[in-house]
């Protein structure tokens, strides 16, 4: 397995250039950040880590300008996003965003994606918390279209436009890897649809073996290639790690808290130590 880190990268938490090379030295393979455009201070949707949304939620840096930072004093280390909040994006604008930082990055960049949970936040943006995954689905394939074609078009029910030209394309081919997140039950069709990889983030560990095998058997009949699958949230023990493996998971993300340098660069270091362990 590879291992990666996720956090969300605040005003308030060691800043990307310090939590970017540490990472890196520290052997460990990408760094994923969070995405929040903003917190509503009115907010009726409930959080299902408890009754309180952690502060950092509504003090995330906007994640491409970050991954940008990190990707520029970086060499080795891929970037990514866990998740982007499409459904509050333009997709123009984010497709040229996603092959910008892929191209300016060498190809380093993972886009993880989902639908997101807080509803007033997605409403802020006009988008329709009952209809969100179907706009999820179209803008994704909507810029995928637009890294692959000369003349890009798409005509859906949420997303339409006549023919565009669009450039940079990405460096990655034929774009970079589409991650997505979630555990619902249809979550594993829209990973076979439209994805490269699946980001579950579920505690059932025990569900997950059964739910890859599906997924990849699902994705051989239909003549797909094999699947990645991509753990968030990963305990930092042995024995949990072995059951990721066994289970069939291909990498595993270590979320770091949100704190101050000296606080968390010793954890990256320990991350590493332990990722180097499970190789």
């Amino acid at each position: 397995m590879e291992f990666k880190l996720v956090l969300f990268l605040t005003d308030e938490t060691a800043g990307p250039l310090a939590i970017g090379r540490a990472t890196e030295e520290a052997g460990l393979e990408s760094l994923f950040v969070t995405e929040h455009t903003h917190i509503p201070v009115a907010r009726t949707t409930p959080w299902a880590g408890g009754p309180e949304l952690p502060r950092e939620y509504a003090r995330t840096f906007d994640p491409f300008v970050a991954l940008s930072t990190i990707a520029a004093t970086t060499e080795r280390l891929k970037v990514g996003t866990a998740v982007c909040l499409v459904v509050e994006h333009d997709p123009i604008v984010l497709a040229k965003q996603v092959a910008s930082l892929d191209r300016l990055s060498g190809g380093r960049f993972v886009f993880g994606v989902g639908g997101g949970w807080n509803r007033e936040e997605m409403r802020n943006h006009g988008t329709d918390p009952a209809t969100r995954f179907a706009l999820l689905r179209e803008r994704v394939l909507a810029m995928q279209a637009i890294w692959t074609q000369e003349e890009a078009s798409f005509h859906g029910d949420h997303v339409d436009f006549d023919p565009i030209w669009q450039w940079p394309k990405p460096v990655q081919q034929p774009y970079p890897p589409v991650l997505l997140g979630g555990d619902a039950p249809a979550t594993l069709d829209r990973v076979l649809e439209f994805g490269d990889g699946w980001l579950p983030n579920t505690r059932d560990v025990d569900s997950l073996a059964p739910r890859i095998t599906e997924l990849r058997r699902r994705a051989e009949q239909t003549g797909r290639s094999r699947l990645s699958v991509t753990y968030y949230g990963a305990k930092r023990n042995d024995r949990f790690l072995e059951q990721l493996r066994e289970a069939g998971v291909d990498r595993c993300l270590f979320v770091l808290p949100p704190t101050p340098a000296e606080q968390n660069l010793p954890r990256i270091q320990q991350a590493g130590e332990l990722a180097a362990r499970h190789r």
